[in-house]
């Protein structure tokens, strides 16, 4: 087969041949070529002037034998751009993906878009379908997924590879975040049932496949089974004795328990997770962790917030170094907040909290809100009833605007019952129609729990 790669053989069956013969005339006339000198001995010129014409299609030995000839490589008649353009697209799209994986997603978006518009990836096939992946996830990254949702869609029928099986954990999650619970479980049992039919189950993906279209369940008001799906997952990555899958199935699993309510129960499985990612050097998945486990800490029953706040302290030195989100950091420092008013320190909390509504209220309105709801927590236990009203009565406002998943149903539950504790009953019952809404809602958790206030 001349040394032809594998992919060239197969771009070379289906290329149009007048595209590959125009482009063998114009790299012949470059180098200054009759037909006669590029025929020799191996063909007659009107074979070569065919070729030329597009009315036939060379074999692999003559077209290697061609190339030779005129001094261009196959690969560069085949796909219509120079190996050193390759070479710099390929580099683009990866400078892309380390934008995306270091929080620039609108950066990687607008350089992968500027990848896929280059002419010279018409004829790369696998660095355009590469490409198209990474800018799936990164419109994903920015918010926009509805646009999201139609890039992946156009890739899920693309043969089944470890990208692919990444693919469709993200549509599935895209369907979640939009709210078509429907559609991210289908998605998810699909691809699950086309990963067993080939054998790729063992893949640390396939887990996270699995742990997505668990999320979806709970999201749908089905918590039971999405912790028996989570137990699956956890039981597999044990048996694969994989530490990414162990790390991934834990600590989903821990989510999906404290969710329910059950912090007794996600306490050990976060600690099973940390310690695995401890292992790994994963440095700012570590500092993300051990804040959950400070949360957690907060949510037992009776809470531990003396423990909490040493983790969380730690916690959020390595979000410092490690380049966390506002987002990370903000859900640390409101933790740490909390805490701080279960051991009495009234003071602290407030300024952590009031910092935290001052740097998120026009970005992240829902954390903006749980920030007021524990500012008027700290009112009610200095007996500030009023400006207690006033932090509740903003909380409100801001949830009023943060959408209707089921965090913000369980924050709306939550904070009808502090606007009861003040005197708001009309307030109260407003909350608790909005919290309806949502399903699979538990009681006020422990983390909303005062202290006795002081005399």
């Amino acid at each position: 087969m001349g040394g032809m790669r594998d992919d060239l053989i197969d771009l070379l069956q289906t290329i149009d041949p007048a595209l590959l013969g125009e482009r063998i005339r114009a790299a012949r006339l470059r180098a200054g070529l009759t037909q006669a000198h590029v025929a020799g001995d191996a063909v007659s010129v009107g074979y070569v002037s065919r070729i030329e014409s597009g009315q036939r299609r060379p074999d692999t030995r003559l077209l290697t034998r061609i190339a030779d000839r005129v001094s261009v490589p196959v690969d560069e008649l085949l796909l219509g751009v120079a190996r050193d353009r390759v070479a710099e697209l390929q580099v683009a799209l990866d400078h892309a993906e380390l934008e995306l994986a270091t929080g620039s997603p609108a950066d990687a978006l607008a350089r992968v878009e500027q990848v896929l518009a280059d002419p010279g990836t018409a004829g790369l096939g696998t660095l355009r379908r590469s490409a198209a992946h990474v800018r799936a996830r990164a419109l994903e990254a920015v918010g926009d997924l509805q646009r999201a949702i139609l890039a992946l869609e156009d890739l899920a029928a693309d043969a089944p590879d470890l990208t692919w099986i990444e693919g469709m954990t993200a549509l599935s999650r895209c369907y979640r975040e939009s709210g078509e619970l429907g559609r991210a479980i289908e998605v998810g049992i699909e691809a699950t049932r086309r990963i067993e039919e080939l054998g790729l189950d063992g893949l640390d993906e396939a887990v996270r496949l699995t742990l997505g279209v668990a999320a979806a369940y709970y999201e749908q008001g089905d918590a039971d089974y999405a912790a028996r799906l989570c137990q699956r997952a956890i039981d597999r990555a044990e048996a694969m004795d994989s530490p990414v899958a162990k790390a991934m199935a834990y600590w989903n699993s821990s989510a999906i328990e404290s969710m329910r309510g059950n912090a007794a129960a996600a306490l050990p499985l976060t600690r099973r997770a940390l310690a695995v990612i401890e292992a790994s050097h994963d440095a700012r998945s570590t500092a993300r962790l051990r804040t959950q486990l400070g949360i957690l800490q907060l949510l037992l029953d009776p809470p531990q917030p003396r423990e909490a706040l040493e983790v969380l302290t730690v916690a959020c030195r390595e979000l410092a170094t490690t380049g966390a989100g506002p987002a990370d950091m903000a859900d640390n420092r409101l933790a740490q907040a909390r805490a701080r008013l279960l051991l009495g320190d009234t003071d602290d909390a407030r300024r952590q909290a009031t910092e935290i509504v001052d740097e998120v209220r026009s970005s992240m309105p829902l954390l903006a809100a749980d920030a007021h709801a524990l500012l008027g927590q700290v009112a009610v236990h200095d007996d500030e009833l009023d400006l207690a009203r006033s932090h509740f009565q903003e909380a409100v406002l801001l949830l009023s605007g943060a959408g209707a998943d089921r965090a913000a149903a369980q924050l709306w539950f939550e904070l009808a019952g502090m606007l009861e504790s003040v005197g708001e009953p009309a307030a109260a019952l407003d909350a608790y129609r909005r919290a309806a809404a949502a399903t699979g809602l538990v009681a006020p958790p422990a983390r909303r729990t005062m202290p006795a206030r002081t005399a």
